[in-house]
Order: structure tokens, then sequence, then C-alpha cells
């Protein structure tokens, strides 16, 4: 065991892959004020915020914070102002250091490293991204991208090459001799970004990164994240208030009110299955069709056809169905596409007529995966008079949206209460 105390054994699969969380925070308190560790005696911990304060004076910033996160999940902290999200992220990297609780990060526990230990696992662990940019206005955008590498002590020329290749995934390419006061806002908060991924962090901490951008830019740079961490696949911790950021980029959402973890759960979770009125009415406003998935709401399509069955087998389950067109797949269950009913009558008039259902005669039509969001589905509703076939990376069919499935999941639920 190092000084650092690596006491979390690993977690291994059938397959010898480790399969424990990278993140693991237990009972984590952090206390402002004189005596900090008396609030956590039996006969104050469990009163309120409001209740600690008067009482010993101390103000409650984390108030026993339990998280396990995932490697390559983007997990978001959210929360009012207050709440504690901005305490937490700075806990982890021990910018403030915790009253009591721990912090393991793949095995490792922070809150026993000393200094030299702490500064050594910042630099090879993490990357951050905070509100304020932080660029130095007296060097140019490429120096900026490659500070934490001279920090780190490495050779110009590689350190220059690794910047450049960061700023040209945030899409800064030509701008490197530019100083950051010629870019605008959300150029700079890319430059910032590039800083950050030059070091090539296992988890990047982004506290409220886009708040001070307008709508638009802000908007814009959150479909870039999402793009560069489908790319990437970084652990990224996230902080932001606002619910709709949330929605958008999270896997997993930590919902905070006065130092505690209110709610944790999927943006679907979250929004269809509130915890408490405090998380209903954080999410009163957020629309279904921007969370709820295409696999959520799927149902098995009723009628298939089966091209090795052919096209007189095939026409005749069309016509006990009273249907006019369906969807046919292979033996895999792949989708081919679909079928009609006048191009199988002029199958079967054919002399040489065919065994198979030949996917020369198919319509192609647009498909879905299971986590395609429902308001991505609005457009191909409307140019598409067939259900969408949801399939899986191999195309293969999983089930089938109607547009009356789409309208009853985002159709508000009615007060059954009299």
């Amino acid at each position: 065991m190092s000084e650092s105390g690596k006491d979390i054994e690993p977690s291994i699969d059938q397959s010898g892959v480790d399969v424990a969380p990278q993140v693991v925070i237990k009972d984590l308190w952090k206390v402002f004020g004189r005596d900090p560790k008396r609030v956590l005696k039996k006969e104050l911990r469990s009163l309120s915020k409001e209740e600690i304060k008067k009482k010993t004076g101390c103000i409650i910033g984390m108030r026993n914070i339990n998280l396990q996160i995932e490697k390559g999940q983007f997990y978001i902290l959210m929360g009012l102002s207050g709440s504690g999200k901005s305490t937490l992220i700075r806990n982890l990297i021990r910018l403030v250091n915790s009253t009591s609780g721990s912090i393991h990060i793949n095995g490792e526990n922070l809150t026993k490293m000393n200094q030299e230990q702490l500064l050594n696992f910042r630099k090879k662990t993490f990357g951050m991204v905070f509100q304020n940019y932080g660029l130095l206005p007296h060097i140019t955008v490429l120096d900026n991208a490659a500070y934490g590498l001279k920090i780190k002590g490495l050779p110009k020329g590689e350190r220059y090459a690794k910047a450049m290749q960061t700023l040209d995934t945030v899409g800064l390419k030509g701008w490197e001799d530019y100083y950051p006061g010629a870019l605008s806002g959300g150029m700079q908060q890319r430059v910032g970004l590039a800083r950050a991924l030059a070091n090539d962090p296992e988890i990047l901490l982004m506290d409220e990164p886009f708040s001070g951008l307008d709508p638009l830019i802000r908007r814009q740079m959150q479909d870039e994240l999402v793009e560069l961490q489908d790319k990437l696949k970084k652990t990224i911790i996230f902080v932001t208030h606002d619910l709709h950021e949330a929605l958008k980029l999270g896997d997993q959402i930590a919902i905070l009110r006065n130092g505690e973890v209110v709610q944790i759960g999927t943006p679907e979770e979250i929004v269809t299955q509130p915890a408490d009125d405090y998380v209903q009415e954080f999410v009163r406003d957020a629309s279904p069709a921007k969370v709820l998935t295409a696999g959520s709401i799927m149902e098995p399509a009723k009628v298939l056809l089966y091209a090795w069955e052919g096209p007189k087998t095939a026409l005749t389950l069309l016509r006990s169905q009273k249907r006019r067109a369906c969807f046919v797949v292979d033996k895999s269950h792949r989708l081919l596409g679909v079928a009609n009913e006048e191009k199988l009558e002029k199958l079967i008039e054919l002399e040489d007529k065919p065994k198979v259902i030949p996917e020369s005669i198919l319509r192609k039509v647009p498909t879905v995966t299971e986590d395609t969001i429902l308001e991505d589905l609005f457009s191909i509703v409307s140019e598409n008079p067939y259900p969408i076939p949801v399939v899986d990376e191999n195309g293969k069919l999983k089930g089938v949206v109607t547009t009356d499935l789409i309208f009853e999941a985002i159709s508000p639920e009615e007060d059954t209460n009299d």
C-alpha cells in the first residue's frame, strides 16, 4: 500500500476488466467555521443547516455526500447557488479540504495524500476548466494552450506539438498566434479547454464553464462538447445550475440542495421521477422530448415480413393483417427496408418468381437508435409515412416508434385527483 492510501480493492469482472468506479466519494462533509468537527457529533449532525449555524456559528458546505462516478461518464453536479456543487468539485482536487469523509480516485485516497503526492496526482489526473477562462493576456493562444505542459517541464517542441493538436481538436487551428484579447468569449473558453486537454487528463473538471457566454454561443459550446466527448470519452465532472444544460450533457445527474445530494439519476429519471418538491420545481419546465429516448417508448413491431419466406408468403401475411406495407428483416433480424403490396404483386406475376424478397424492391427508411431523444424524431415523423424503426449498432430491429407513442410520452399527465 502506498502512503497515499491505495486501500480500495479493484473490482474485476469475469473478462478480467477493472469495473470499479473511477471516483468514489464517501461520507464527505465540509463545515466552515471554528472547530468544525464538533458539528459531526451525534447531537448536532442531524440538525438543519440553519439550526447548526444558530447553535455553533458554523456553515455547512457539504453534508454526508456519497457519489460513485464511472470512467468515461459525463457526470453533472447541479443545484442553485449555495447548494454545495462548487464546494464539492473543489474538494475533489483538495483546493478545499473536507472536514471528514474520503475521496478515492483510481483507488487512491486523496484525503490521505501529503502535499507533494497531491500535486503529482493532480498533474497526471485532472484537467480543469472554469467560468473565468484564466488565460494569460500577454502570451499567444498557443502559449496559453501549452502553459500546463510548460509547468510540467516538457521541451518546447513537444509541448507546442501537443498544444497545436488540442487547438485543432477544439476548432482553433489558425488562431495559435493571436492573443486572447482578439478572441470572442466562446473562443477563449475553447482555449481554456485546449489547455486542459493538452495534458491528456483522465478526469476533466468543469465548473460553470459556459455560464458567462451568450445563449447562442453557449448552445454551440454545449454541442461541441458533446461531440468532443463522443471522440475522447473522458470522465467529465461538470457543475451547472442550468437544468437544460444538465439534461443535454449529462449521463448522470446529482442534484444538490443545502450541501446535500437530494437525487441522483439519468436525465430521464430526473425529469420523469423527481424525488421531492425541490426537484419537481427544478424540472417543472423541462420538456420530456429533450430527455425521453426512443428506447424508452418503443414497442415491438406488430407485424414483420421475413425476406427468406418469399413474396407470395409475404403478400398473404400482409393481406391477412390488412396492411399495405411492412418492415422486412433477415435471419439475423437486421432491418432491410419496407415492402409494399404493389411491389410484391409484381414479383408474383414474374415468370421466374424469386424465392426470397429481393432487397432491390425494398424502400429504405430512416432509422434511429435506442438513445435517440424524442426531440430528434420530430423531423423524421414529418417526412416519413411509416413508424420509425429503432435499431442497434448492427442494424438489428429492436422496436418501432409511432406518432401516437411520441405524443403520449410528451403530453402532460392529467391530474386524476378530485
